[in-house]
């Protein structure tokens, strides 16, 4: 094949390295518009994935950069005057310029074409001439603007202040250095790449940038590869105690916006993107560099492997494009995680610690134990210490109060619609499901949206509270789980609103009914989707007749002795409609500005605070965000909560979306919790109001980790509970947590171990245990990297 690539970095030439090593009479040219010295950053740090692809692809290549790495395991957080370090984390890093000459040198030793200082031709003349053109040309890629409609792409630019720079002070580890100025939070990122220096990224919310005065030089316009001097001499004077008498150097050094970039398509015809051009995440959680290589290596083996340049585009970006949509979504975690840094800095050191290296979700709390088992211990006392608690457990297990209900764990059912009742009357059915879920060991379970009125049912199929035989019904519940288990079960009281009179979910979700449908009322005559029905608009009679229905219903309730109440104001039902722009478009008070959305919600509230005993508490699920454009956001959120703990609510559920149907969430492993802890510590926190995560939260890890981050207060699990109605229990037999906070019923105490398997009752071999116990522990977790003339010297 003839190959033209356009750009010369790792990306661009590991691809050529590669595919002139699969066959010599391949015809590879790569256009540079650079010198081959000029590059942007210090260091370039890979993972042990990475490096093992690497190897087995081009074992040469792969032993010229192992004889240049820095190694090292451990990560340093500075906070707050003092160094935390937590070990057994794996750490490989080189010289940026040092990777370039590596990869070119290979290049040249295979035969490829190198053109430096020489712009590429045009694409249509390229794609004509070539049989495959590679646009490898970075973050702001040519190659990508020039065919912007058949790649589609989306950049992303954020709202942090970021420099590289480097030092010749050379790190023993990862660095973390979280400094307090007068401005407000800075941070920097640092890491060795070799025996001489240092890579330091510093990094800043836009206010901080400002109120220090970095953008004094904003409008400078600085030439091709000068650097901005004024702000490397003030950060050389801001962190002087960081770099402890050592030197920061620039290149090509000056203030940045990190801009994330996705496209729609990766390939068209004989055209393939690869590295930034086609994609970036966040420097706080990898290289770019890598995962430019790991795209060249990719792409290489498909096109070995498959039959014709289509099919192998093709291939590589159904390959790539999981892997890397998954990078981007921790790389959106930890960079958002950076530019809320000030929520944070008031946390305890172990916890702030411990929130900063579980921020991609990446890694985890068991993740941790597995790497550094001293450190995850101090989480675990710092946690139970924080909470004025003497027993150290499982962060899941450790006691919780809202308002004066005492909960046993932080486990709660999350509220499901199970769409079987009858005339609104809950029967055997939501017996067994609620009470086993309560015997299965969460410390609150919670019903489905149990509904004021007929009218205000989902379908025909919800529960109600709107008679005296539901009550009974609703008791009967109750009274099992107070008698059949020590969990507590709290009554969600809603009202569909405009998504109400639709078929049974397996019938059809959110399809309205052909026959026996119900009229519906809304803030406002606006349809939930296509084919949906119209409602009407709510009329002041009609919110008096509401309120009117809450109330009652809420007084059964009581009656019924549910624990714990929730009102629900999310998911786009009648009270959530009304706090969303996008369904709330009246123009009187109850319409317009936030404040007068809040109106009947806070109106409803207050009416049923009223009426619910003062001793039980009473609590808000709310959407967080509707994932349209100009619908409700995080920042509403934070109001929206910061109103309803102003009215007495002692928790907030933090849920999302389902308000309208064009919505586009981005779903992801505990997607919403960033909602929930951003309302946590800005306004729940101070005023001592619990906060509930919800939303693909699937294992006991995830669990542990959104609690001992300080995320959240309780995590609530839906679909894990449908799929194991014990897993509250089963979560203690895997951790070995026997106690107060995963208490078994009687008849089920013989099950409480987890069942033997030939693997789980292996014996391990005896010199590994005597190895094991012989050894400091802290000797292979701590691996810290050091100049080569001082290990000589050691």
């Amino acid at each position: 094949m003839k190959i033209a690539i356009i750009g010369g970095g790792p990306g661009g030439l590991y691809l050529a390295a590669l595919m002139k090593q699969l066959d010599p009479a391949h015809q590879i040219t790569v256009w540079e518009r650079n010198a081959p010295d000029d590059t942007f950053g210090f260091g370039v740090v890979f993972s042990d994935e990475t490096l093992g692809g690497i190897e087995n692809a081009d074992t040469e290549f792969a032993e010229a950069m192992s004889r240049r790495f820095a190694r090292w395991t451990d990560i340093d957080v500075h906070y707050r005057g003092e160094r935390h370090t937590v070990g057994g984390q794996g750490f490989a890093a080189m010289g940026r310029k040092d990777l370039l000459h590596l990869l070119q040198e290979r290049c040249r030793s295979l035969g490829v074409d190198l053109r430096f200082r020489t712009q590429a031709p045009e694409l249509a003349e390229l794609r004509a001439e070539y049989d495959l053109v590679v646009g490898a040309d970075g973050v702001n890629s040519q190659t990508r603007a020039a065919h912007a409609d058949v790649f589609r792409p989306s950049l992303d630019r954020r709202g942090n202040k970021y420099m590289w720079l480097g030092t010749d002070r050379v790190f023993e580890a990862f660095q973390f250095f979280i400094k307090q100025t007068p401005w407000g939070v800075m941070q920097v990122h640092g890491y060795p790449y070799s025996d001489q220096g240092s890579t330091f990224i510093v990094e800043m919310h836009e206010d901080v940038w400002r109120a220090a005065g970095f953008d004094a030089t904003a409008d400078v316009q600085l030439p091709p590869g000068a650097s901005d001097e004024y702000a490397v001499a003030r950060l050389r004077e801001l962190f002087a105690e960081e770099l402890d008498g050592h030197e920061v150097y620039a290149n090509n050094s000056k203030w940045l916006n990190f801009t994330t970039v996705r496209n729609e398509h990766w390939h068209a015809g004989n055209l393939v993107l690869l590295g930034d051009a086609a994609h970036t995440a966040h420097f706080s959680i990898g290289s770019g560099t890598k995962l430019a290589m790991e795209d060249a290596l990719a792409l290489a083996a498909c096109l070995h492997e498959n039959d014709g340049i289509e099919a192998a585009l093709e291939a590589y970006e159904t390959e790539r494009r999981p892997v890397v949509t998954s990078t981007q979504r921790a790389a959106q975690a930890s960079l958002e995680w950076f530019e809320n840094i000030g929520m944070y800095v008031g946390q305890e050191p172990t916890q702030f610690c411990f929130n900063l290296l579980t921020r991609s979700r990446r890694i985890t709390y068991a993740n941790l134990r597995t790497r550094d088992r001293d450190f995850a211990d101090r989480v675990d006392a710092a946690f139970a210490r924080a909470q004025g608690l003497e027993q150290v457990a499982p962060a899941m297990f450790q006691p919780f109060r809202i308002g004066a209900l005492e909960l046993k764990n932080r486990v709660v059912v999350s509220a499901m619609d199970m769409y079987s009742a009858v005339d609104g009357l809950p029967g055997d059915f939501h017996l067994v499901h609620l009470g086993s879920k309560a015997m299965g060991g969460a410390g609150l379970v919670m019903t489905e949206m149990v509904c004021v009125s007929p009218e205000a049912r989902i379908t025909p199929g919800c529960t109600g509270l709107w008679n005296d035989g539901q009550r009974e019904a609703w008791r009967r519940v109750v009274e099992f789980v107070h008698t059949q288990s020590s969990g507590r079960i709290g009554l969600q009281l809603g009202h569909s609103g405009r998504k109400g009179s639709t078929r049974l979910m397996w019938e059809g979700m959110d399809e309205p009914l052909p026959e026996g449908n119900w009229p519906l009322v809304a803030p406002s005559p606006v349809p939930y989707g296509p084919g949906s029905a119209t409602p009407r608009e709510a009329t002041r009679a009609d919110l008096h007749e509401i309120g009117a229905q809450f109330v009652a219903a809420a007084r059964r309730g009581a009656e019924a002795g549910f624990d714990l109440l929730e009102l629900h104001c999310a998911h786009g039902y009648l009270l959530s409609s009304f706090l969303s722009p996008l369904t709330n478009q009246r123009t009187d008070e109850y319409g317009g500005s936030l404040e007068n959305r809040l109106r009947f919600p806070l109106e409803v509230f207050d009416a049923v605070r009223a009426v619910w005993p003062a001793e039980k508490p009473m609590i808000v699920r709310i959407s967080a965000a509707d994932w349209v454009p100009d619908g409700n956001t995080e920042h509403d959120a934070v109001e929206i909560a910061r109103a309803f703990i102003a009215h007495g609510a002692d928790a907030i559920d933090v849920s999302s979306g389902q308000v309208a149907k064009e919505e586009r969430p981005a779903f992801g492993r505990s997607y919403q919790t960033p909602f929930a802890d951003r309302i946590r510590h800005e306004v729940a926190a101070a005023t001592g109001t619990a906060v509930i995560a919800v939303g693909a939260i699937a294992s006991y890890d995830d669990v542990n980790s959104i609690l001992l981050a300080g995320r959240a207060d309780l995590c609530a699990l839906g679909r894990t509970h449908l799929y194991d109605p014990q897993w509250t229990l089963h979560a203690a037999a895997e951790q070995e947590y026997r106690g107060e906070g995963a208490q078994w019923p009687t008849q089920f105490r013989a099950g409480r171990r987890k069942p033997p398997t030939s693997r789980t009752d292996a014996i391990r071999p005896r010199l590994a245990l005597l190895r094991d116990e012989s050894q400091d522990p802290d000797m292979p977790l701590h691996l810290r990297w050091t100049p080569s003339h001082e290990r000589a010297a050691a």
